[in-house]
Parts: structure tokens; sequence; C-alpha cells
């Protein structure tokens, strides 16, 4: 191992993840480290791989190292939380990444994110004050506080009060416009509300989510990320210093996602279905979303992922619970450990599939290659697992009194589409 590589692993694991992982050798850091990182190379974003499954994170972290790429392993709070479709969930995820990185001699650094933490309304604000500091316990070392179902008030209150539940060393993403494809887009007005109103309180987030025309899931059309919209609002936002979060990466095509990469400030990037998807076995577009047949059946490629007779005992099951399209996520949970005792040979396969897809984005993509010495660098140059905020406090707290938030948010000019379930 480098000298470099020695130091940051000496000074370099948050508090939580020395405590779990006393004698470990993988380098899981802050959010914050990665997406240093990424800017510091400059025009790059890298993955956030959603682990639906372990397989899915053992080809991820494979191929961040094959393309010394520092990344981020995430997991949402509708696949791993207290109702999850997910076996990988909030509490478990750093216990398999660290084990993995550790038995795989992964050497990059990675950050343990706990993405859509969502806030939909009171209650879910009073537990997130007793499961926040869990996640932290269980080894997490970043978040997503999404409270963008809310109003815009609503949200930013929900924010100020859950941010500081956070360790300040932790990366912090925060959320406006829920992901609903071309409904309800984010504007310039909602996102400087939502950083400003953080600022003027001492909270620097280091990403910010849009709805900026993508949608979660299995897509049947190309959505398309709005990129002259992203880039308008991450220009806005400059003097905050806070990046983008790419949310819905499945249905834009690989140029689509160049673009975001070289026009945005994005430096992270979320892929949850795809992986899941090429990890069984499924033919995913260049669009990142699986095919379907004329019956909205999926369609598998012979050879490959999980074996012939378990795909047929997943697609009975699905039939008898109605599960077409979308649904078929919640396959993941009844099946991952008959996925985990197939031979060797066909979880080594599925592994594979999912890393050759994601070394493709690091390095032909999001332009993420050679990133893991910059994160290293940023760790050395700090001397701490803490690397600080990227921004100073430039708003007057005075102004953003939740009496002002509130008559602040009446005069706001939001188009927040239509209600429902828009969680993946």
């Amino acid at each position: 191992m480098s000298p470099d590589f020695e130091k940051a692993l000496a000074v370099g694991r948050p508090p939580n993840v020395q405590a779990l992982f006393p004698h470990s050798r993988a380098l899981l850091v802050s959010g914050k480290v990665i997406d240093r990182a990424m800017r510091a190379r400059g025009r790059a974003m890298t993955i956030a791989a959603n682990a639906r499954n372990a397989l899915v994170i053992r080809g991820t972290l494979a191929a961040a190292q094959r393309a010394d790429a520092a990344i981020i392993i995430e997991i949402a709070k509708s696949e791993g939380g207290r109702k999850p479709y997910c076996a990988v969930n909030y509490w478990n995820m750093a216990r398999v990444v660290d084990q993995i990185m550790n038995e795989l001699g992964i050497t990059v650094p990675v950050a343990i994110h706990a993405d859509h933490y969502g806030i939909k309304g009171p209650k879910d604000v009073v537990d997130a004050r007793v499961e926040i500091p869990t996640l932290v316990e269980a080894g997490v070392t970043s978040i997503a506080i999404d409270a963008s179902f809310l109003p815009d008030d609503e949200n930013l209150l929900a924010a100020l009060e859950l941010a500081r539940y956070v360790p300040g060393w932790a990366g912090l993403e925060t959320e406006v416009g829920e992901i609903k494809g071309n409904e309800g887009l984010s504007t310039v007005e909602e996102a400087l509300f939502q950083v400003r109103g953080l600022n003027a309180h001492g909270i620097f987030p280091d990403w910010i989510a849009l709805n900026n025309g993508t949608a979660h899931g299995i897509q049947t059309e190309d959505q398309g990320i709005q990129v002259d919209l992203t880039r308008r609002i991450h220009e806005a936002l400059a003097p905050y210093r806070v990046s983008g979060a790419q949310h819905g990466t499945s249905g834009n095509s690989t140029d689509r996602l160049r673009r975001i990469a070289r026009d945005t400030t994005t430096t992270k990037a979320n892929v949850a279905t795809a992986l899941q998807m090429i990890s069984w076995g499924v033919r995913v577009n260049d669009y990142g979303n699986a095919e379907l047949d004329a019956d909205k059946n999926l369609v598998k490629i012979p050879g490959s992922g999980v074996e012939d007779t378990l795909w047929a005992d997943m697609m009975a099951f699905a039939a008898e619970k109605g599960w077409k399209g979308g649904n078929l996520k919640n396959l993941s949970l009844p099946f991952d450990n008959r996925i985990l005792a197939q031979p060797r040979e066909v979880r080594e396969r599925m592994a594979a599939a999912v890393e050759a897809f994601v070394y493709n984005l690091l390095v032909d993509v999001f332009n993420a290659r050679d990133t893991a010495p910059f994160a290293i660098e940023a760790l050395l140059r700090a001397g701490s697992h803490d690397l600080g905020p990227k921004a100073d406090r430039i708003e007057d707290p005075s102004a953003w009194t939740e009496e002002k938030i509130r008559a602040r948010a009446k005069t706001l000019n939001a188009d927040k589409g239509a209600g429902g379930d828009f969680s993946d």
C-alpha cells in the first residue's frame, strides 16, 4: 500500500467507522470527501450506487478499484428503512461494504450514504430525532434529509430541525422538488429559498437534489434530465458552493449524463434500478432502462444473472403477487437468500456484470477515473476525517426566523405537480 493510503487510513475514517471496525483497512469516509474529490477533478461526478443486494455492492466496489475512483454506496429509506424491500438496509449497509472492501483489498475511498431519508409529516420528524443517530451509529457517513414531499416552508423547517442530528463531519444532502419526471419541476427560486435558509443558520449542505425532469424506477420512455434547468439552478447557487446530486439516472442516455457532468456542478449520480436489473441478468438499454416484452415482463439474457430455475421462480412469484414493471423491485427481499445460495460461478457472473456497467459509467460517462487520489489528498491536507464546510455563512439569521420563512414561502411561484407516491 502507498504511504498516502496508510496516512489517510489513519486520519480519514470518521469516529463511528473507527468504533465499528477498529481493525479494518477499508477507507470508509465522509460524503464530504467524495464531493471534494469530484470538485477538485472538475467536471466529474461519481456513482452513488443503490445497494439493493450484496452482489451489486461487490461489483460496484470492484469497478471503483479498477477505475481508481472515489465512490458512494447508498440505500434509500423506501429500499432499506423500517419497511424495506431490500435485504441491505440503513443499519447493515456499512458492515456489508466494510467486509467486501477488506475481502477484495479495495483501497479507494467510499462513503456510506443514507439516501432519501424521507420526511412526509410531523411524525416523521419526531421519529427522525431518534432514528438518524442510529444510522450514524450503524456506520452511515452521509445522509440526505428529504422533506421535498412537503410545502417549501415545511421542507426548510424540517431540514433545519434535523440537520442538528447529523454530525458536522458527515456529508449532508438536501432536496427541493419531489422526483416526479416532468411534473413539478424545481425552480431557481425554490432552490435558493432552501439553501439560503439553511445557510442563515450555519448549515452548509454538500449537495442539493432537484426535480429536474427525471424519475425513479423502470422507465417506459426517455424521461430526460433537463440539463439547462439544472445548470441555471447550479449557477444561482454558486455563492453557497453546494454541489448537485442527480437522482433517477435510469431513463437517461449516456450522452445526457455526460452533459450533466460537463455542464453542471453535479458530483453525485444515483444509480439504482439499472444495477439491480443487471445483477439479475435483465437486458438493459443505453438509457439504463430494463427492457420489457409486450406483456411488460422483464427480458432476461440467456446464460447471465441468476440461474434460470431461480428466475422462473421469481417470475412465478411476481405473477402470483400481481407485480409488473416497477413493482418487480419487490422481488429483492424474498429472494435475497436464494440469490446468495447460488453456486459461486453464478454469483461471480452477477457481480461481474455490475462491475462492467459501473466501470463504463465511471470512466467513459462520469469522468470519475483517478479521483481517489483527490479524495486522499483532501484528507491528508486536513489531517482529519472532518473537512469542514465548503461555504461560509452569508445570510442573516434574523431574516430567516420561522415566521419569516413561512411568509417568504407564500411568495414562491412553485408548481409541485400531481400528488401521489413517487418514492422508489
